[in-house]
């Protein structure tokens, strides 16, 4: 919170606040300074302390995996062996089996949008022979965006290993490319489902382990990417994290009434999957978004400071020496925990001011 807004909240702390045994505690702007007598002394007194700040807000959050999203088939079949729910996939093996053939895994940005063959040209291709080679079958490959008699080949390689007829060519429905391994979330069908062209097959994940949490749409500065955010997981350990930014409801696993209302935050951890490892994904845990945090500045409780009177205005503190005290002017910063961030020439920590009774 920045100071105009700290000053806002204050206005309506120091109106309930500064009355002190009877007395308004609000001098006139040009009296700051000006010493007071024994009988204007605060009903009670608190100390200046140096200390950090934070603004935050705590919510419930679970454990998943970043950038869910629906594997679908390319082509009509029925679904002969399901995928594995929790199972992760490298490039080379099977995502599931359609008509008794494999969906096998690859690596690439680029989606499957055509059948590949001897004469074809594109960065699709380029991704096929690099996954080629990279699985092993590269023998006299020439890895670059033609398909040529040497991509034919290492195909038919790839596809005796697989038990596939050795057509030379990579159907539509032959294949997945994913930018890496995945995470299997859930199995969208089930053996012997018959599933057509678009029709989801499963739902994969990556492999980087993730906390997703929901806002309030009136939260959305806590939703920045790079905003820092502790994590408390089921264990009971706290780790380190940062948004890194939020996701659309059906991708977020947790849709049900009211989803709609919120904003569903991704939050990376710090440490990676080993910061995640053995933790119950079942389980809630408790997520801090930092807001705001000013680390070792003078604060008093936001029941001490006193509005100021007169033309100057502004805001000040009652210090206190033994039997006398003077008011002065004061800057006062960000609020959190009920304290707030106060600063001037007059001001050092330890310092006795006045404060309401309680």
């Amino acid at each position: 919170m920045r100071r105009g807004t700290a000053l806002r909240a204050l206005g309506a702390a120091t109106a309930a606040v500064a009355v002190t045994g009877g007395v308004l505690l609000l001098g006139d702007g040009g009296g700051a300074g000006t010493p007071g007598r024994g009988d204007d002394l605060p009903p009670a007194t608190t100390t200046v302390v140096r200390t950090d700040l934070v603004q935050s807000k705590t919510v419930d959050g679970r454990l998943d995996f970043a950038q869910r999203r629906p594997v679908k088939s390319a082509v009509e079949g029925t679904v002969t062996v399901a995928a594995v729910e929790g199972r992760t996939l490298a490039a080379g093996q099977a995502l599931y089996e359609l008509n008794d053939k494999p969906v096998t895994l690859l690596y690439g940005p680029v989606p499957m949008f055509r059948e590949m063959k001897t004469g074809d040209r594109g960065s699709d291709v380029l991704q096929l022979e690099r996954n080629l080679r990279d699985l092993g079958h590269g023998a006299g490959l020439y890895v670059d965006v033609w398909y040529g008699k040497d991509t034919e080949a290492a195909v038919k390689r790839w596809q005796k290993s697989l038990n596939r007829d050795t057509t030379g060519r990579v159907g539509r429905g032959d294949v997945v490319f994913q930018p890496g391994p995945v995470k299997v979330v859930s199995a969208d069908a089930a053996l012997a489902d018959q599933v057509g062209p678009d029709g989801p097959v499963l739902t994969v994940a990556s492999t980087k382990p993730v906390v997703r949490a929901q806002l309030d749409q009136t939260d959305g500065p806590l939703t920045s990417s790079g905003t820092r955010v502790e994590v408390t997981l089921p264990s009971g350990r706290t780790v380190a994290g940062k948004v890194a930014g939020t996701v659309r409801p059906e991708e977020s696993g947790s849709a049900g009434a009211g989803a709609e209302e919120g904003i569903t935050v991704e939050v990376v951890l710090e440490g990676g999957a080993k910061a995640a490892s053995g933790e119950d994904p079942k389980a809630p845990a408790s997520v801090k978004f930092v807001s705001e945090a000013r680390e070792g500045v003078l604060a008093v409780p936001v029941e001490a400071v006193v509005a100021l009177r007169g033309e100057n205005g502004g805001y000040g503190l009652q210090i206190v020496r033994g039997t006398t005290s003077r008011m002065v002017r004061v800057e006062t910063g960000m609020t959190a925990d009920g304290q707030i961030e106060v600063s001037g020439p007059d001001l050092r920590e330890g310092l006795k001011v006045g404060v309401a009774a309680s």
